[in-house]
């Protein structure tokens, strides 16, 4: 008896996650199937056209808003920004500078020197 190996596949939402984009801004078909393992190394790799002009101009999911910003998932809420944005509405808010976006960047900033002052306590120890 020889056993068949069977692709590994993923939910539309998991792949649209890994690479990062928002699922609802891509293909019926992509939204509609499954990607296997080797569909979704394939899209990363050479990606089509609407998956880079997705990641150019977005919408973008709340990580990736997050991330341009340079705020966490939770200064975005803060924030009230609860919807995916646009690049444009990315640079925009970028550009105004609220003040909820100056306070959570700076918090980012305090908490990326404390991991890295933990991270070197750590190697000092021996850790």
């Amino acid at each position: 008896m020889k056993s068949q190996q069977t692709a590994q596949t993923m939910k539309p939402a998991t792949a649209a996650k890994k690479l990062g984009v928002y699922l609802e801004a891509t293909p019926a078909e992509f939204r509609e199937g499954v990607v296997s393992r080797a569909e979704l190394d394939a899209l990363q790799n050479d990606p089509p056209e609407w998956l880079r002009e997705l990641r150019r101009d977005g919408p973008h999911p709340r990580p990736v808003v997050a991330a341009k910003l340079g705020v966490s998932n939770s200064g975005l809420a803060r924030g009230g920004i609860t919807e995916p944005l646009t690049t444009e509405q990315i640079e925009a808010l970028k550009a105004e500078n609220p003040e909820w976006l100056r306070k959570e960047r700076a918090t980012q900033a305090e908490v990326r020197k404390e991991a890295a002052r933990l991270k070197e306590r750590k190697a000092e120890q021996g850790g």
